[in-house]
């Protein structure tokens, strides 16, 4: 087994409506980011690779098993955080994560464990219909989590969650990855992906547009990149980089060509008069995303 998911040719189609296109891509373990607006065929795809759905044509390897098979062995070592939610209300959250501990034929009193590692060790005599939406998407991670999963599908996975608890969450996801799962994480919240995923897949309309760490989709967008600078005197810089754009606190934000920042750098800090302050903000990946699906758009 080379990758842990690969996907060949894979199209979805439900009726008319044709949900994923000719998709192809292999994942190793490490973490990463499967982004798109509604529709794009994130959730059909995770579907796909749970065997809760068939391609239409393709295909879709999960651990080096095809998942729509009958026998599907590879299933115990998946962990699936569904985007909603539900649990049964009138069970405590202790014995909600027991009854899938079972499920899975997985140790309870281990897998009752994450409950303390989701911030729920409080709240485990529960019930579940007393919980608030960011304590049942808890919930369903730990639930997620029962038996250290190879391959995490991970739809939305902050939905609900404080920002304190997102942190937590995200230092789960670095260690699982760390360990050599394979995490694939679904979201619109792309400022926190940024720093938090090695690889980033952009979805649109079903189709594939981009696929590449950070580093690779932005030299394939060439984009800009920022240069926020504050001078001594409060004044915009030395001429050559245009009347720059006021960004408080008296800095002066400016775009550089990524061949020209270097250079730009060299002779700002070089300079008879060298800025007081300076942040080089490279394209973030909101500003990828959204050349991305312009460019999709614009071949269309």
């Amino acid at each position: 087994m080379k990758h842990a998911i690969a996907l060949s040719g894979v199209t979805k189609r439900f009726g008319a409506v044709e949900a994923v296109r000719d998709v192809s891509f292999a994942l190793s373990p490490g973490a990463v980011a499967l982004v798109g607006h509604n529709g794009a065929g994130k959730t059909t795809m995770m579907k796909m690779m749970l065997g809760l759905i068939r391609p239409t044509q393709g295909t879709v390897s999960v651990l080096g098993e095809n998942p729509a098979a009958g026998q599907f062995q590879a299933r115990r070592r998946l962990g699936y955080l569904p985007e909603n939610v539900s649990f049964n209300a009138a069970l405590t959250g202790r014995e909600t994560l027991a009854f899938y501990a079972r499920l899975k034929g997985e140790p309870v009193r281990q897998s009752l464990d994450l409950l303390d590692k989701v911030g729920l060790g409080a709240a485990a005599s529960r019930r579940v219909g007393t919980y608030s939406k960011g304590m049942r998407q808890r919930l369903g991670l730990a639930q997620a989590l029962i038996g250290q999963p190879a391959v995490l599908l991970l739809d939305e996975p902050t939905t609900g969650l404080d920002p304190a608890l997102r942190l937590s969450f995200y230092e789960i996801v670095r260690e699982l990855a760390a360990g050599g799962a394979t995490v694939l994480l679904s979201s619109h919240a792309l400022s926190e992906l940024e720093e938090r995923a090695e690889r980033v897949i952009i979805m649109d309309r079903g189709r594939m547009v981009a696929d590449g760490s950070l580093d690779e989709l932005r030299r394939i967008a060439r984009l800009p990149v920022r240069l926020r600078m504050r001078t001594a005197d409060g004044q915009p810089a030395a001429a050559g980089l245009g009347p720059g754009r006021p960004a408080g606190d008296g800095a002066f934000e400016y775009e550089v060509q990524p061949e020209r920042k270097m250079e730009t750098l060299g002779s700002l800090l070089c300079g008879g008069c060298p800025p007081a302050d300076l942040d080089v903000i490279p394209p973030s990946l909101d500003e990828l995303y959204a050349h991305f699906l312009r460019e999709r758009q614009s071949a269309a």
